[in-house]
């Protein structure tokens, strides 16, 4: 239950918080990412630069860190969007007080606020804290609000007595946390989702053609996107040299036309995203061997090829949401509302060929998610703009 599946593990101040440092470890063993964020007072029991090396990101502890970007101040949004599941373990008194009564002082406590996941709290406390009105009482409350309580064992505890605060063994977590994702369903449990990716090629000859940079790597984002929601997912791709998800159904395109007749066969899937860079031309003649430079032509006649999305568009069924993708060089947003409007999408995802890390071949994208109601921007690595703008698509259907 836990491969592939998105953890955000919150680690407090108490003397428990260096057996988070084992906890995250199994969690990556089980096939889980796991991002961490910290109380202020948890840094005093564990440096950040562990729990950062392990993980491979930055460990979220300010809400304002000293020289932060919008995208460090922001984070708690997006990883209580990103998550599948919220573990604090260990949970101090003091904590499960701020997240009992809605206190976001830090970035823990905010992301609690921000999650759209079940949250696994462990308490963890000594002497007789634990049983104490006040735990008894907050324990109720984040109980009431939906949020999943995992009780502490009993044992011998940091100040030498005997009770009941320790952390539970891993693999009681562990348990737990894949009994929690395995009982909620994903969004789009049962859906069939389809999504084109990379660029077509259109051949002059066997060994020339028309085509352009596209990498594919967005496409892929979204085809992972939708599969981590649930989704039956078909990947429908051009030539490509990344490499593509094994457990996930696939279909090899070369042209337009070859990607026209793909997505004919699922003109009725419960969602179509139309990520595929398509060639807008092909060449009215294809030559059957290669032609030589003296013998060739200077000119290259050209068609047009099928405009898919329209096509879509046009004989979309009423429980279809269509997604195409608005590639520019000016006037993005209001070539992109009119792309919206005459290709009868539900949403349009559109960005700057010339903008800085973003666009083709680039791991990193800005994009503006357009409906009729408004819009949305997104920034960050291609993965996480494509869990942004689905989460939307998916809220709003």
């Amino acid at each position: 239950m836990l491969s592939g599946k998105r953890i955000v593990l919150g680690v407090t101040g108490g003397i428990a918080a260096y057996k988070a440092v084992f906890l995250l470890r199994e969690y990556q063993k089980a096939g889980a990412e796991v991002r961490v964020t910290m109380t202020p007072s948890a840094t005093r029991f564990v440096g950040l630069e562990t729990f950062a090396s392990l993980s491979g990101h930055d460990v979220a502890v300010e809400i304002f860190p000293e020289e932060a970007g919008a995208d460090e101040w922001t984070r708690h949004i997006y990883w209580g969007e990103w998550a599948d599941l919220f573990v604090i373990a260990p949970c101090t008194g003091n904590t499960l007080a701020k997240i009992a009564n809605g206190i976001s002082d830090n970035m823990l406590t905010a992301t609690v606020l921000a999650a759209r996941c079940p949250i696994l709290i462990c308490p963890t406390m000594d002497g007789e804290m634990y049983d104490s009105p006040s735990v008894e009482r907050n324990l109720k409350q984040v109980q009431d609000f939906g949020y999943h309580v995992l009780e502490p064992e009993s044992g011998f505890l940091a100040s030498g007595i005997e009770g009941k605060g320790r952390l539970p063994e891993f693999d009681s977590i562990l348990e737990t946390s894949s009994e929690i994702i395995g009982s909620i369903e994903a969004p789009l449990t049962g859906k069939k989702v389809v999504v084109t990716a990379g660029p077509t090629r259109e051949h002059i000859d066997p060994v020339r053609f028309i085509s352009n940079p596209s990498s594919g790597k967005m496409g892929l984002a979204m085809a992972q996107a939708a599969q981590r929601l649930g989704a039956d997912v078909t990947l429908i791709h051009g030539p490509v040299s990344i490499p593509l998800p094994e457990d996930m159904h696939k279909i090899a395109i070369t042209s337009a036309d070859d990607l026209f007749k793909a997505i004919q066969r699922f003109a009725e899937a419960d969602m179509i995203v139309m990520a595929a860079a398509v060639s807008d031309f092909t060449p009215v003649e294809v030559h059957d061997h290669k032609v030589k430079k003296g013998n060739g032509e200077s000119k290259i006649e050209l068609t047009n090829t099928v405009d898919i999305l329209s096509w879509l568009g046009e004989r979309k069924p009423d429980h279809q949401t269509l997604v195409g993708f608005a590639m520019e060089t000016e006037n993005l947003l209001e070539n992109a509302h009119q792309k919206l409007k005459k290709k009868n999408a539900d949403w349009i995802i559109a960005n700057y060929l010339s903008e800085k890390a973003s666009g083709f071949e680039s791991d990193t994208n800005t994009v503006h998610l357009l409906n009729t109601s408004g819009d949305h921007t997104f920034s960050g690595t291609k993965s996480e703009v494509a869990e942004q703008a689905l989460n939307v698509i998916v809220r709003a259907v």
